[in-house]
């Protein structure tokens, strides 16, 4: 029995659940996200410039996948889908002793399963490399290099794994600021691992693979000293049978499966793009740098505000404040449209210098860009489709709704597959990006109806908002495609720059003439900036 003298009641650093505390919380993460991102755009340049889209660059992308299928199962989707939600209602209901006491036996259990896939992964890394891609099995030194790349970056998911309920933990407790800023520490050390490897290595791909590794434990390492300062103590358990892990598990086997069904998307997408005779060479390649310009809106506006909302709407949730649910969940859909909108606009129009100024040098040719920049325009049309199911899916995992997601997630599998083999003789890699986009739009329109069944009327003035954003981004894309193309500048990288400032101040002045709200707010708060300065 817990002594309740020695145990206090467990209190966040900051309980406020506010739109405005969300903002600030998204603001940090976004800050942290932004700077990885940026740090990621320097790596992939380096790997750009070392690998291009070769044979080398497609077996290192595809071997770093592998791990990270497997994050998402039991990592990072994990802890998302069952574990914060979990361990925001064990922290508002019991003692600190009891609280750490189930906090030790899930980090026990998440190593023994990370361990065990680890070391079959391993294993059966033949096998799992030619289920995958089996389009390289038509190049041996191709498939040989991926199975080893593979074999030697696998324990990878030991460390990211662990890092992830660790930053769940954290991010229980509203402790947000290392968790943001340590993905920036694989970055540097892949770059790093680039620089030393090209110079010492005769295959500088497997100092690549060593520094992933590496980046790994830092963030792993990172975690521990916030986790002592909000209170972490490790009890030893007698059992790992606990009721609290019971629950998490019954809420994992629908989020396994909804996982499953998202990496079965990513596996029939690779398989897709391994098949050369079809796309073309270097299609794995090109995805995966396409997917690495998305992911930086997705990372650094997407990403960020699930992670700092889902706090918040756990805890709503156990409230049972349905209304405050919708508001959170209202507010920050407005908020991702705001930005995608016209994030989409810039990305279609400029795709391709995009690409050419970060890309192409070294083994990323002129025909690195095409593939890749057409790969880019046709997944940035599902972009605020991406970004909206990743705030929908962490309403109905607050909600402690696992299975929903995972329904309408198989079927858009389903269309997603169908349309990869349909678009993918026509328009090559680049059907893929298609198909990917067009299914992820089903799946936000289903998951968006859905939610608004659940809490009656979540659609209360959001068309409306949409509809003057999209009205926005569309006016600006115009004016931005007319500068492009008729205003001459001394060199590409100062145009795409000028071009996309001007794109952002436009925006933001038709956004304020439509009384768009978030485009108020960004104004009052410049002019309170530049009133403190003055």
């Amino acid at each position: 029995m817990s002594n309740k003298k020695d145990s206090p009641k467990l209190e966040p650093e900051d309980a406020s659940d506010s739109h405005h505390s969300i903002i600030k919380r998204t603001s940090l993460l976004s800050v942290g996200t932004l700077s990885s991102r940026i740090l990621g755009f320097l790596r992939d340049i380096v790997l750009a410039k070392l690998l291009g889209t070769g044979f080398r660059a497609d077996a290192f992308f595809v071997a770093l996948k592998i791990p990270n299928l497997f994050r998402d199962l039991v990592g990072e989707g994990a802890a998302n889908a069952a574990v914060v939600p979990i361990l925001a209602e064990y922290k508002e209901k019991h003692k600190a002793i009891a609280f750490w006491r189930f906090v030790s036996v899930i980090l026990i259990l998440a190593f023994i399963v990370l361990s065990v896939i680890t070391i079959l992964g391993v294993l059966f890394a033949p096998i799992i490399v030619r289920v995958m891609v089996p389009g390289f099995m038509a190049d041996d030194h191709k498939l040989l290099l991926t199975i080893k790349l593979t074999r030697l970056m696998f324990p990878y998911l030991i460390f990211i794994g662990l890092t992830a309920y660790f930053v769940g933990i954290l991010f229980t407790f509203r402790s947000f600021l290392v968790p943001a800023f340590s993905p920036c520490l694989l970055n540097v050390s892949v770059i790093l691992s680039a620089y030393i490897s090209s110079r010492t290595m005769e295959e500088p791909v497997f100092g690549l693979a060593i520094g992933v590794l590496i980046g790994g434990v830092l963030q792993l390492l990172f975690q521990i000293k916030p986790l002592f300062k909000i209170g972490f103590k490790f009890y030893p358990p007698k059992t790992l049978e606990h009721e609290g892990a019971k629950k998490i598990g019954r809420l994992l086997i629908p989020r396994i499966l909804g996982s499953g069904v998202y990496q079965i998307t990513v596996l029939v997408d690779t398989f897709c793009a391994s098949l050369a005779a079809i796309v073309g060479p270097g299609g794995i390649s090109a995805i995966y740098y396409a997917n690495r310009i998305i992911q930086f809106p997705m990372g650094v506006f997407s990403v960020a505000l699930a992670s700092a909302v889902l706090p918040s709407l756990s805890g709503l949730a156990n409230k049972k404040d349905i209304k405050s649910i919708k508001k959170t969940l209202i507010f920050s859909l407005e908020n991702i449209f705001f930005i995608m909108c016209p994030t989409i606009v810039i990305i279609l129009l400029l795709s391709n210098p995009i690409i050419r100024i970060l890309f192409q040098r070294g083994q990323f040719d002129a025909n690195s860009t095409d593939i890749t920049s057409m790969v880019l325009a046709y997944y940035s049309i599902g972009l605020f489709s991406f970004g909206g199911i990743k705030i929908l899916v962490t309403g109905f995992h607050a909600l402690q709704d696992t299975k929903t997601p995972v329904k309408v997630a198989a079927l858009c599998l389903t269309i997603n597959a169908a349309l990869n083999f349909i678009l993918m003789v026509p328009l090559k890699v680049g059907g893929i990006a298609l198909a990917s986009s067009i299914a992820g739009t089903v799946d936000f329109l289903i998951l968006f109806y859905m939610m608004d069944k659940r809490l009656g009327g979540l659609n209360s003035g959001l068309f409306g908002y949409f509809a003057k954003v999209t009205l926005a981004a569309a006016i600006t894309g115009v004016i931005e495609y007319w500068t492009w193309t008729h205003v001459i500048f001394i060199n590409e990288v100062v145009r795409l720059c000028v071009v996309g400032v001007c794109g952002i101040l436009i925006y933001q002045t038709i956004c304020l003439a439509l009384n768009v709200e978030q485009a108020r707010k960004i104004a009052d708060s410049f002019k309170k900036l530049l009133g403190q300065k003055a």
